[in-house]
């Protein structure tokens, strides 16, 4: 059996032994933040989906690649502890990555680790955030784009919150042009499916 498989599978009846849902290399996963931010991000995009991440497998076990202060790798069960109630939604590609698809996604993600959060949303490498994050990965490893691009003036950015989380990151310069991939853009995807919502 070859290497990358045996260990997915190996994965797979860990997790179900401990309770944790089976996932795979590649799929997106969405939750509630508890951050500062989250309100903001849910009324700016009428979604309760404020974070996310992708399943990569790290010493063979399942983790959520994030962007939080830094781009890492955190444990599948810590991640979803830490989201409002332990909910969260598990998405994956109609044709679901295959063990080639899955390995190129590991390794185009070592490029991004470590790079800090960016709190003004910028579409550069510089400073990531988190759906820019999994966007990203997956364009450059696959060559596939889930969710349509918006820029920052398509939000609702009359919301109270909203204008002060904004003018707390940006004053009076908004950059309202600015491309922005958003976790709800992704969520709503016409290319997952979802797998699991608990």
């Amino acid at each position: 059996m070859r290497p990358l498989i045996f260990l997915i599978l190996l994965a797979s009846s860990t997790l179900q032994a401990a309770g944790l849902p089976a996932v795979q290399t590649g799929d997106l996963i969405f939750h509630t933040s508890r951050s500062a931010q989250s309100l903001a991000v849910q009324r700016a995009t009428g979604s309760p989906y404020s974070h996310m991440g992708v399943i990569l497998l790290q010493n063979g076990q399942p983790c959520v690649f994030e962007a939080v202060k830094t781009v890492r790798c955190t444990p599948l069960a810590n991640w979803i502890a830490r989201g409002e109630g332990g909910h969260f939604v598990l998405k994956r590609l109609r044709a679901a990555p295959d063990a080639g698809a899955q390995a190129k996604l590991q390794n185009a993600a070592r490029a991004f680790v470590g790079r800090p959060y960016d709190l003004t949303f910028e579409w550069s490498d510089q400073r990531i955030y988190c759906s820019e994050l999994v966007w990203k990965l997956y364009d450059r490893a696959l060559g596939i784009r889930i969710g349509e691009l918006q820029q920052l003036r398509d939000f609702k950015l009359d919301d109270a919150a909203v204008r002060a989380k904004m003018r707390e990151r940006y004053g009076e310069k908004v950059p309202l042009a600015e491309p922005v991939i958003s976790p709800v853009a992704m969520f709503e995807s016409v290319l997952l499916v979802e797998v699991l919502r608990r």
